[in-house]
């Protein structure tokens, strides 16, 4: 069996954009041509590749055709390229990162990384970002995971550090010994989402007993971060943010100033190109820059 590259690039089409019509848009072809193609290569696979849903989904099946398609367009752009074919198309790097790389170290990652890039950047906690990599709609992961997914390899970056803050408000009215374990469950905690765990990492960290403190949620890096200073809650900043705030006393450390150090790896497709050797080598500056 061989696989068709349009039927492939259209179903990547399909995932990456959400829908038949808008990947037809993006295609500039008729819904109706999508559709037939998708149906075609599912009739050659002899499984269901795609979930029909809002948005349209890759299934088991369709993941390891997702990445298969992705590694097939960057690799026809690179050999255009090196053919010396006049209207090469810029090359599409797809990547996950969790929030609080993105908003302190990763983003000088792509600056580094060389010119006719085009990032598509994707936001995920540390701990989920690695299942984007899996189900092949990204090439590379900002990701806690150690474990390389299956056809990538993975490295270690470095590890970022915590800090447990509060305002000097907050502080004082609901931190008067400091960052007692009855304190902490008591006082009102930030949390960016539904996935971020950090913070109750943390408070393992601190006692054995589970703690479910009252909880805000601020899904923002720049939002959540603002809230603490705000006084809104207590939370984990990176020691990259924190820092200033520290400085300047508009926050302040709790818990005898203990942390928590999460690591980072860099997982990315097993592939030779130009455009992941790139990325890799700016990643690597980037973190080794900024994480410990």
């Amino acid at each position: 069996m061989v696989l068709d590259s349009t039927q492939l690039a259209t179903f990547a089409a399909v995932v990456d954009e959400g829908s038949f019509e808008a990947a037809a848009r993006a295609l500039h072809v008729t819904p109706s041509a999508v559709s037939q193609r998708i149906k075609a290569l599912e009739q050659a696979v002899g499984q269901v590749v795609l979930r029909r849903a809002k948005p349209c989904r890759a299934t088991p099946a369709g993941r390891p055709l997702l990445r298969l398609a992705g590694q097939i367009a960057v690799l026809e752009r690179e050999a255009l390229a090196a053919a010396g074919h006049r209207d090469v198309p810029w090359s599409r790097a797809a990547v996950v990162v969790n929030a609080d790389s993105l908003a302190t170290w990763f983003l000088p990652a792509l600056a580094m990384a060389g010119d006719r890039i085009l990032f598509d950047v994707r936001e995920d906690d540390q701990d989920h970002t690695a299942d984007l990599l899996r189900d092949g709609a990204v090439m590379a992961a900002v990701t806690a995971q150690r474990e390389a997914v299956q056809g990538c390899r993975a490295e270690r970056l470095g590890a970022m550090r915590y800090l447990a803050t509060a305002s000097p408000a907050v502080a004082a009215r609901w931190f008067p010994d400091g960052g007692t374990t009855a304190e902490f469950t008591a006082a009102p905690m930030l949390v960016l989402d539904r996935k971020d765990r950090l913070q109750h990492r943390f408070l393992r960290s601190l006692s054995p007993r589970p703690a479910e403190p009252p909880t805000h949620y601020v899904p923002s890096a720049w939002g959540f971060t603002e809230a603490i200073r705000l006084g809104v809650g207590w939370g984990l900043m990176p020691e990259q943010l924190a820092g200033g705030d520290l400085a300047a006393g508009r926050v302040v450390r709790l818990a005898g100033g203990q942390h928590l150090d999460i690591s980072l790896y860099w997982q990315h497709w097993k592939l030779s190109s130009a455009v992941l050797t790139s990325l890799t080598a700016a990643v690597r500056r980037a973190a080794a820059a900024a994480l410990r």
